[in-house]
């Protein structure tokens, strides 16, 4: 054996494998060191947050540090109810856990402030000397409603969430004697774009990035879309927005919504014009998922150039969603991010090229109101220039989610 382990044999066995402590390297392990090699040095995870620490402590300021441990523990959900499948029960039940309908609360809270607005209008309108005592908060109320108050609630869309400081989740859905699930567990700030978007009874509605197909089925739980188009670039995420479809809707509703997978950049050459309401859900660097999961990570480094790129993609979205507006018809454009470079310069880039590009002019539209019927329930960036941000906060963990409503003059 000694001549063996002398001779080539014998160096060959030991340049295969070396005997413990003999070697000219450190001991090796067999179970983890192999995988190391192939390993990012710095996870996308670490470098994702790194980048945010550099560039949203520059945005939010003092604010930074709470969505910062926000972004890092486990987000809220809300539920958001399927009215095509029996919902009085599981309202009765969620009631019970003492979730409640934020959104129903919204509207109850719209009507409120509406009577106090006519309250003060009418005492300024008597000439009472009671004006001037109640002008200065009152017409702060008055300033913070607009005339689309109240039809800017569907009372037809249900989200069930727990309160500020609960952190009780959900059970999974569960099907009913038809098979359809009867809620569906979503980002309860994601509804906020589908409210703003005010659907109409017999919309012409295009959701131009659908997948995976929460806000979709959210529109159709308005139940007045004249027509729904449901469009996603990806074919597999088109796979999951037809599971999503298939499991909660009935096959008579499913039929009268159109999915497709085209390009969402080219869609005014498919059908430009069209629509009365776009809502242009941009793919962006989703913020929460990008701090906390390794999988499709877009900080990853073989997608640096793809993250790059991505507010001039956004851009060409909400181009596109423009051009696929009629006249007099509404944008809502929303990412999942908190950076401005995603959120306000993309708007404000997108009125500046269809005015000088297409010869369209757009118009801003205020949603301040939202932070009204909406703070009990979320926490807002009350600085944001453009749009409403949604901050993820410890109490009130969802977002981001940041929404801007464009009116197509």
């Amino acid at each position: 054996m000694a001549a063996v382990a002398r001779g080539p044999l014998g160096l060959l066995l030991r340049r295969r494998r070396p005997l413990a402590g003999l070697g000219p390297g450190p001991r090796r392990h067999r179970h983890k060191e192999k995988w190391a090699t192939t390993a990012p040095r710095i996870p996308a995870t670490r470098l994702a947050l790194h980048h945010f620490d550099m560039n949203y402590s520059l945005h939010l300021k003092e604010l930074w540090p709470s969505v910062r441990v926000g972004l890092l523990c486990e987000q809220k959900y809300g539920a958001l109810l399927n009215n095509f499948s029996g919902v009085d029960h599981v309202t009765q039940e969620l009631e019970l856990l003492s979730a409640t309908d934020f959104v129903s609360e919204a509207s109850q809270k719209a009507q409120q402030l509406q009577l106090e607005v006519g309250r003060w209008e009418s005492v300024c309108q008597e000439g009472s000397g009671e004006c001037g005592t109640v002008t200065h908060t009152e017409s702060v109320t008055h300033a913070e409603t607009s005339p689309q108050l109240r039809a800017s609630i569907s009372s037809n869309i249900k989200c069930y969430t727990f309160p500020r400081g609960d952190i009780t989740r959900f059970r999974p859905a569960r099907p009913d004697m038809l098979g359809l699930l009867d809620y569906y567990l979503m980002d309860a700030a994601s509804l906020l774009p589908v409210l703003a978007l005010n659907v109409q009874p017999d919309d012409f509605v295009l959701d131009l990035c659908a997948a995976p197909g929460g806000k979709t089925l959210a529109l159709l739980q308005t139940g007045i879309c004249g027509h729904l188009t449901a469009n996603d670039v990806s074919m597999s995420r088109t796979k999951r927005l037809h599971q999503i479809l298939h499991s909660y809707v009935p096959k008579e509703i499913r039929e009268t919504v159109s999915v497709t997978s085209c390009d969402g950049r080219d869609w005014e050459q498919v059908e430009g014009g069209t629509f009365h309401k776009v809502l242009v859900d941009v793919p962006c660097t989703t913020d929460r998922h990008s701090v906390m999961e390794q999988d499709n990570n877009i900080f990853h480094k073989r997608r640096t150039k793809e993250r790059q790129m991505l507010p001039m993609l956004q851009l060409q979205l909400l181009m596109a969603g423009i051009l696929a507006t009629k006249p007099g018809g509404e944008v809502v454009y929303s990412t999942c991010s908190l950076s401005p470079l995603q959120n306000e310069y993309v708007i404000e880039r997108a009125i500046e090229i269809a005015e000088t590009e297409f010869n369209i002019s757009t118009r801003v539209e205020d949603l301040s109101h939202f932070r009204v019927l909406f703070q009990d329930t979320f926490s807002f960036f009350s600085d944001c220039r453009l749009g409403e941000l949604v901050l993820p906060h410890l109490t009130a963990n969802f977002g981001p989610m940041y929404f801007c409503k464009l009116c197509r003059m």
